[in-house]
C-alpha cells in the first residue's frame, strides 16, 4: 500500500516540525519513532516524549484506505534531507516495513505497530480557550526565555510562567538572580490562570512558532497545556509548584533612572566581558552626572574600562553586575532606547523600555 505520495520538501517539512521533541536515546524504544496515521488523503505526524506530544496533518497523495505504523523519525528525516528537494518520494508498506522510495534510490525501514505508541492521555478540565497571534507569543518568549533556570532544585523555576487574565497574557521567567517579565493584550477577558510551562516545552515553541499575524490558540488546564497553530496541535505536561511572587520582586519608585541607547550599552558590555574571568563574569559599573564607566579585571591583573556619555543628573552609584545577566537581556530586545533605574548599589536594578509597560528585567546586584 502507498502510504503518501509527494514532494520531499513537503513530507519533510512535516517531519521536522514533529520531531524536535525526539530524543535520540530513550528507555522507550517507541519513543525515537514518529506515528503515522493515514485516513484518506490526510496522513497524521505524532511524536511523544511522554511529557510533550506534537501533531501535524498534511494533504498528501497515496492510495485509498487508512493505515498507521510507526517509524524511526530520525532516519526518516536524515534519508529525506539526503534527496533533492523537489524529487517526488514514496511512502510505502508491506508487512512490518516501509519503504521509502525516490528515483532510483530506494530504502527499507523496520517499523513498530501503531497501537503500541504511547500517546498523551489529554487532559479533560480545558480551561476557555484564547489566542494571539504568534508572533506576539514568540517575542513574549525571546524576551523572557534566557531567564529560566536550567536544572534547578527549585524545579518550578526551570520553565516559564504563563498568566492569562483579564486581557492581558504575562509571561515570567527567574532563575532567583534575575527575572524577566513580558506582557501582551488579549482580544478576550480571561479568569484568571497560572500555568508552567517546562524549559523544553518553551525551547520548542519558540522553533516552532512563525513571525507572522496568523493566531495561535491555547487552553490550560490543570496540569496540562494545549497549543493549536499553523495545523499542529501541542499538547505539553505542566511543571507543578507554586511560582514566586513576582510583583514583589519588581522594585518600585526607584529615585535613579537613566535612559540611553541599547546598542552602545550592549557593546560596552561584551567589550568589558571579554576580560572577566569564566568562573566570575563580575563587572562594576559607575554611574554619575553625565558619565557611565563600566570596568572589569580578571586574575591575570588585566582590565577593561569603557565610558559612556548620558543625560542624567542623579546620585553617584557604584553597583557590580553578572555581566552576562546585561548582555542577554538587552540582546534579546530590538528597541533602540532602554532605561535603568537604581536605588543604590546593594538594590537590584530595573530595565524597562520607555514607553512600553510590558517588558520588565531586574538584576540582583553582586558584590565585586
Amino acid at each position: 500500500m502507498i502510504v503518501l505520495k509527494a514532494p520531499q520538501d513537503k513530507v519533510l517539512g512535516a517531519l521536522q516540525a514533529v520531531s524536535g521533541i525526539v530524543e535520540r536515546r530513550h528507555t522507550l524504544p517507541i519513543l525515537a519513532n514518529v506515528l503515522i496515521r493515514k485516513t484518506g488523503a490526510q496522513v497524521e505526524f505524532t511524536t511523544s516524549d511522554l511529557e510533550i506530544q506534537v501533531r501535524t496533518t498534511a494533504e498528501l497523495e497515496g492510495d485509498a484506505g487508512n493505515f498507521s505504523t510507526s517509524v524511526g523519525a530520525r532516519k526518516l528525516i536524515d534519508i529525506l534531507r539526503s534527496l533533492p528537494a523537489d524529487q517526488v518520494v514514496s511512502l510505502s508498506a508491506n508487512q512490518n516495513k516501509l519503504t521509502l522510495q525516490g528515483g532510483k534510490s530506494r530504502f527499507t525501514l523496520q517499523t513498530l505497530p501503531a497501537e503500541d505508541f504511547p500517546l498523551v492521555q489529554e487532559a479533560a478540565d480545558f480551561g476557555p480557550s484564547f489566542s494571539v497571534p504568534q508572533k506576539t507569543l514568540k517575542s513574549l518568549i525571546g524576551q523572557v526565555h534566557f531567564a529560566m533556570a536550567v536544572h534547578d532544585i527549585r524545579y518550578y523555576l526551570n520553565g516559564i510562567l504563563f498568566v492569562a487574565e483579564g486581557k492581558q497574557l504575562t509571561l515570567v521567567a527567574t532563575d532567583g538572580h534575575r527575572l524577566a517579565l513580558a506582557s501582551a493584550t488579549l482580544e478576550v477577558e480571561m479568569p484568571r490562570q497560572e500555568v508552567i510551562l517546562p524549559r523544553k516545552t518553551v525551547l520548542e515553541l519558540q522553533r516552532l512558532l512563525k513571525d507572522e499575524d496568523t493566531p495561535i490558540e491555547m487552553r490550560f488546564a490543570g496540569n496540562q497545556a494545549k497549543f493549536s497553530f499553523s495545523g499542529m496541535e501541542f499538547v505539553t505536561k505542566l511543571v507543578e509548584g507554586k511560582f514566586p511572587d513576582y510583583n514583589r520582586v519588581i522594585p518600585k519608585n526607584h529615585k535613579n533612572s537613566v535612559t540611553l541607547g541599547r546598542a552602545a550599552l550592549l557593546a560596552s558590555l561584551q567589550r568589558a566581558a571579554i576580560l572577566t574571568s569564566e568562573k566570575f563574569k563580575g563587572v562594576r559599573v559607575n554611574i554619575e552626572p553625565g558619565t557611565l564607566r563600566i570596568a572589569s579585571s580578571n586574575a591575570e591583573q588585566e582590565e577593561a574600562k569603557e565610558e559612556l556619555e548620558i543625560d542624567y543628573g542623579g546620585d553617584t552609584i557604584e553597583i557590580g553586575f553578572n555581566v552576562t545577566y546585561l548582555v542577554d537581556a538587552l540582546a534579546n530586545m530590538s528597541q533602540e532606547m532602554v532605561k535603568v533605574e537604581l536605588q543604590d548599589a546593594n538594590s537590584s536594578a530595573l530595565i524597562t523600555i520607555p514607553d512600553d509597560n510590558g517588558f520588565k528585567y531586574v538584576v540582583m546586584p553582586m558584590r565585586i
